[in-house]
């Protein structure tokens, strides 16, 4: 998954700021420019990033609306697993009030 790693998400939050060049990306991370450039090809097969060309220079900017798409889904699923994480909370409470109640009468 393109969100996978570290330092891509660290590349997309920068990205976030605005527009920037390979060299941009990697000079706060521990990796070399061949590394960065690989898991910028990751972004951009995942359609997070785009790169254009500028005389010498490739810069990369943010792609918005598959992040906003895949945020709609996380909040979706955030939802669902909540629901289902109270359903089971519910369920356990119910047995341990059973477990009490059953040994008060022993």
């Amino acid at each position: 998954m393109a969100l996978a790693h570290p330092a891509r998400r660290g590349m997309l939050a920068r990205l976030g700021k605005g527009e920037a060049t390979v060299g941009e990306l990697a000079q706060p991370l521990d990796m070399s420019l061949p590394a960065v450039t690989k898991h910028l090809k990751v972004l951009e097969r995942a359609m997070l990033i785009s790169r254009s060309k500028n005389a010498q220079w490739r810069p990369c900017q943010l792609e918005e609306a598959p992040l906003k798409t895949a945020s709609r889904w996380f909040e979706q699923q955030r939802k669902v697993w909540e629901s289902r994480l109270d359903r089971l909370e519910k369920h356990l409470h119910s047995m341990e009030k059973d477990a009490g109640s059953s040994r008060g009468r022993e």
